[in-house]
This record gives C-alpha cells, structure tokens and sequence, in this order.
C-alpha cells in the first residue's frame, strides 16, 4: 500500500471519487487534470492541456480523455465514466478496485477474470502525455479498445458541434495525426506496437457534463470529438503504452521513455516528498526562461503570487540557480519600474499597488546567500527604479506621502490580493494606508538601503535613508491601535478600518519590520485567538458581521467570499515567521502541529498537493485552485524553519 491511501471500497461510489482530483505537469508548461477515475468533472480537465502562442497564448485542451473497453469473447466492458445530463455513462468506475499515486497515478481495474492497471505520466520537456496499460491478469484472449476524446479549445471556454470541423488524418508510426482545427499543431496519437487496427469513425459526443462547472454557475455542457478508436490484442504480462502528442514520437522508445520518466519522479513515500513533488510541478522552462504556474488548472501567471511562492517553492527547485533565473526572466519583463500582475489575450495587467514589493521580499529570502555587494551590482538598478516609480506616482492609484507611506486612492479600492470584484465592485475595498502594503514598503526601503550601505552606494543612501526614517516613525503612529492590540487593516482621513485580518500578520512575519517584539505577541494572540484554523488564516474574524464562512455558489457568491472569511494557506509562513521571533526555534511545537496537520488534506482534494483555500467554517472544506504554488512554497518555508 502506498503513503497516498484512499479507502478501496470506497472508489467505486462517486460521491467519494468525484472529489478526488489528479494534476501532474511538466517543465514545458503543459499538464493534466482529472480525477482519479478519469471521469471529467471540470471544463479546466483534460490529458493534455497546453500553451498555445499561435493562438492567444493560453492554456488549451487538447486530448479530453481516453476510454477504454475490455473485449473478451465478444463481451465488452467499457471502462471509462462519462456524466451526461440524469445520467452516467459508461459507468467503468464499477471496475475500479485500487487507486495508487506514489510515483505516478495508477488505476486497477478488474473485470471478471481480467485485472488491467492504468498508468499516466507526462513527458518532463514535451507536450507528451503517456498512458501505460499492463494487463495483469486474464483467463482467455483478450483486447483492448482505446477511444480518445478531443476538445481543441480554450480552457476556459467549452466545445461545441460544429460544421468547421476537419475529420481528416493522417497515418504516423503505429498511429494516426489529426487536428480538429487547422489554427492548432497536430495531435499524434501513437501505440507502442505494431500489431494494432485503427477504425477511423468520426463522430461527436453530445453534452458530456461538468457537474463542478454546474456548481460554479457557469455553462456545464460540451460536446467533444472522436475520430475514431485504436484496438489491440493484449496478453498477460504485457504493456501498451499510448502516446498523446503535439510531435510525432518513435514507436520503439516508448517503453524505454515511460519507465526513464518514472525513475526520475519523486516518490510520494511521505509528507515531506508529496509537497517536494507538487512544488516541483509550478517551475517552467521554455525558452531559456523560466516562471512559475501559480495555481492548477486554471490560474496560469501571478506575479504577486510568483514572488509570494518563489521562497518556498526554492526547496523544491527542479535545478540548481533556477529561482535566480526565474527573478531574472520576471525582471526582463519589467515594464518600466513594475512587473506585471497578470496576463490576459496576452496582454500583462498592471492592476496592483504591492506586486513590484513583493520582489524585495523574494530577493531576501532566494538570494540572501548572495554576496550583498554582488546582488546589488546585479539588482541595484532595477531596485532604485522601482522605488522612485512609487514616489513619482507611476505606479497606478498610489503615492507616497510626506510621512513616507504609500496610500492608495479609494478610487482603486482593489490594488491589494485582496482584490476580488463582482460587476466592477471590489467585495473587500481597501485604500488609504493600507497595512501590508506598508509592510512591505518599510522592508523594501529597508533592504535596500541595507544592500546598498555594504555596496558603499553613498548616492543612494543619501536619497532613501531620510524617507525610511519618516516611514520608520509613521507606521506606528498610524497603524498600531494600542487598545485593540493590533494594526489596522487600512486608514483613510484618519479613520482606522479595525477589521481582523491576517493583513497585519504579513507585517509582523516579513524579515524588516518596523514593529516590536511586545507588538508582534499582541498581533499574534489576537490573530491565533480568531484567524487561525487548522488550515490556515481566515481573512476575516469570525466575530465580525461580514464574515463569511462558506465558499459555494456562482461566481458573484464566490467572490463575495474570497477575502471575507475564507482561509488562505500562504499566510500561515509569516504566522510562523512572527511566532519565530516572539518564541524563538524552542517555541516552535505550536507552528509543526499546525505544519503537520496539512498532511491528511494530501489524499481530500488534490491528490498530494495542497489547495488554494479552504472554507472558514469547520471542517473547512478544500476550495479554489485544487493545487496553489503559495500553499505549497508557504509550507515549504514553515518546513525550513521548523
């Protein structure tokens, strides 16, 4: 039995196995997302989904899925699991007897006397994805019918039958190429051996339903293409390996190449190795540039949140220097002083007031082994542009007052991560001064001063050091609420916002606070007394009247909840960082129970991996993204202290 357990008797029952989730990706950027009995329960799954520049620069389904059918005697036994409206079809999760994720994903099925397992791996640099049957068991002759389902459409939209639908194709090595558009690359599908038929028999699969779209508010029904199917004999013992690619693959290697993958996967033989394993899976490397997957399936590229994972996601890196090339590669990209926050039809967004700050808290953490004349020589540049463009107003909806803080024009109520808007309204509005965006301010001017006093930049101190001196004096003035025991949230014309959030955590666990340690134990209690869950920090107390403990509905509901209650993983490494300088590495016991308690969600949502955010309300149900790159670089991070 493997570490991963789930209950086999259980897998069969839908209720159970629908919530089970799968994401494996690749360096390529490409990845797969299912659940463990391959039925589809989102418009964001597929077997193959990848980046397409020729198109819009997004992420689009190719390969949908395969079923697969057991012929034995004349009698079939269809395998796969398909959601129709009332009805599931085939129903194949009644074969289903183990599931098992320690290297890669592997389904057993056992259907009378046969017991057949199911292997799916990505190739690490391709747009590859391999699936390996080996039949382990069988009592007579027996065939195996594979049928593949095709989308060929954004991620985020859903296909339909159309009349622009090309059915042609052409034969390769052991298979077939086909595209169902001309605007795409084509698609080989390909068998490790020879002696196979193809029967070419075109046609659509109408209305297959994505019953979490269904929850989600959004549209639910797609119609997806099959060209036709592949069959072959299959004698106990032996593997067949299928080959879904963009570039045509050598018939020969595919067993060579399936098992050289495997040998060179982490195994999920722990907690430790299952977070190093889903961590590993957020670094891309294309064209000698590398960036990081925010969040499986379906948030591509966060700038905030790049920096946010880049200290954690460190631990796991894929090679060595690859957080510096991912700095790197962000800081080419620079527009002016700011990065970029976001991508959409391939144009970068702009819309935030802390994403360039988050920057300075990167470098401390990735590159603090870094000789400090060194980094500055390397970064120095970017890092006065960055600053000045904060004290010229060029960073949208900002600017620095004369007290040295950064205040937000409540025009732009969502510059913050708490930025979720419905119809054009932010949900969680902030402006002002708000606390961590200050926080962040402080550590960046004082970092950076710092890098540049053992540089012996005179120049540069000379124009920064005044202004952190005044921030120095400001934050405490403004923010601390000595009766609450707390930070403010934000202050606008003078008005304190008191609402407990982990916003004032975030300043008390960054490396260069302006806070004292007295400060810090009071930030702490009132945070652990009514932010902290087993799961993470709620983003609003529970004692206040907007709080929501529930993320359910359509996306208006959602995003009403998002920052109002809902508890967010990443927070919990300046939770820990703060409890660290208050209580020292002797007083850690409370931050590794916290720390191990994430284990059990390994095997709840996304099969060893963490989510994006969690229900405010006990048991605090897995939400969002099913698999975060802050969630896991966070509890990386809390791992390196501990």
């Amino acid at each position: 039995m493997g570490y991963i357990k789930f209950d086999k008797t259980q897998l069969i029952n839908l209720e159970y196995s629908l919530q089970k989730e799968m994401v494996r990706s690749n360096r390529s950027g490409s990845f797969s997302c299912t659940t463990i009995i391959g039925c589809n329960t989102r418009k964001y799954h597929g077997l193959l989904i990848s980046e397409q520049p020729g198109l819009d620069g997004d992420h689009h389904v190719l390969l949908s899925k395969v079923d697969e059918t057991i012929i034995q005697r004349d009698a079939e036994f269809n395998l796969g699991v398909n959601k129709y409206p009332g009805r599931f079809h085939p129903k194949g999760h009644k074969y289903v007897r183990d599931f098992t994720a320690e290297r890669v994903p592997v389904v057993t099925y056992r259907v009378g006397g046969v017991v057949l397992t199911k292997e799916t791996l990505f190739v690490t640099e391709k747009e590859m994805v391999l699936v390996r049957y080996t039949l382990k068991e069988a009592h007579s002759p027996t065939r195996i019918r594979l049928r593949p389902f095709l989308a060929f459409r954004n991620i985020h939209r859903l296909s339909k039958r159309n009349i622009d639908l090309n059915t042609r194709y052409t034969k390769v090595r052991n298979g077939i190429k086909t595209r169902m558009y001309d605007a795409y690359p084509g698609l080989c599908m390909q068998l490790s051996k020879k002696d196979f038929e193809y029967v070419h028999a075109p046609d659509w699969y109408n209305d297959i339903e994505y019953i979490h779209e269904a929850e989600r508010g959004y549209e639910y029904h797609e119609d997806l293409y099959v060209p036709g199917f592949f069959e072959t004999s299959i004698k106990k013992g032996e593997s067949v390996v299928l080959s879904v690619s963009t570039d045509e693959a050598f018939p020969s290697a595919l067993s060579r190449t399936f098992n050289n993958e495997i040998s060179k996967r982490k195994p999920r033989s722990s907690f430790h190795n299952s977070i190093l394993n889903a961590a590993e899976q957020f670094f891309v490397i294309k064209g000698g540039e590398a960036s990081i997957a925010t969040g499986f399936p379906w948030i591509p590229y966060s700038g905030r949140y790049s920096f946010i994972a880049l200290p954690g996601l460190m631990y796991a890196a894929p090679q060595k220097g690859i957080c510096r090339k991912v700095i790197d590669s962000m800081v080419s990209q620079i527009s002016g002083p700011l990065f970029h926050e976001s991508t959409g039809n391939k144009r970068p967004g702009y819309n935030s007031a802390d994403t360039s700050l988050w920057f300075f808290h990167a470098l401390q953490q990735c590159l603090s082994a870094t000789a400090k004349p060194t980094l500055w020589k390397h970064y120095g540049t970017v890092i006065g542009n960055i600053l000045a463009a904060y004290t010229k107003g060029e960073v949208a909806g900002t600017e620095v007052h004369d007290n040295g803080l950064v205040h937000i024009d409540p025009e732009y109520p969502a510059l913050s991560w708490m930025n979720a808007t419905v119809n054009g309204r932010a949900q969680t509005p902030r402006y002002g001064y708000v606390v961590e965006v200050n926080a962040l301010w402080y550590n960046a001017l004082k970092f950076s001063t710092g890098l540049a006093r053992e540089a012996g930049d005179n120049k540069f101190l000379d124009r920064w050091t005044p202004l952190l001196e005044k921030l120095e004096d400001s934050f405490i003035s403004v923010f601390w609420s000595e009766k609450d025991s707390m930070l403010a949230d934000f202050v606008f014309d003078g008005v304190r916002n008191l609402s407990v959030r982990p916003n004032m955590v975030i300043a008390a666990g960054l490396e260069l606070s302006p806070l004292s340690k007295p400060q810090v134990k009071e930030i702490l209690d009132t945070a652990t007394s009514q932010l902290l869950t087993k799961r993470g920090l709620r983003t609003l107390s529970p004692r206040d009247p907007f709080y929501k403990g529930r993320y359910f509905g359509d996306a208006s509901k959602r995003d009403a909840a998002y920052h109002q209650g809902t508890v967010w993983v990443w927070p919990l490494g300046f939770y820990a960082a703060a409890w660290r300088k208050v209580y020292g590495k002797k007083g850690m016991e409370h931050i590794k129970q916290i720390y191990e308690g994430f284990e059990e969600t390994l095997w709840e949502a996304g099969i060893g991996t963490v989510s994006e955010i969690f229900e405010g309300d006990p048991p605090h149900k897995a939400c969002g993204a099913i698999s975060f790159a802050p969630s896991l670089g966070e509890l990386l991070r809390i791992e390196k202290m501990l």
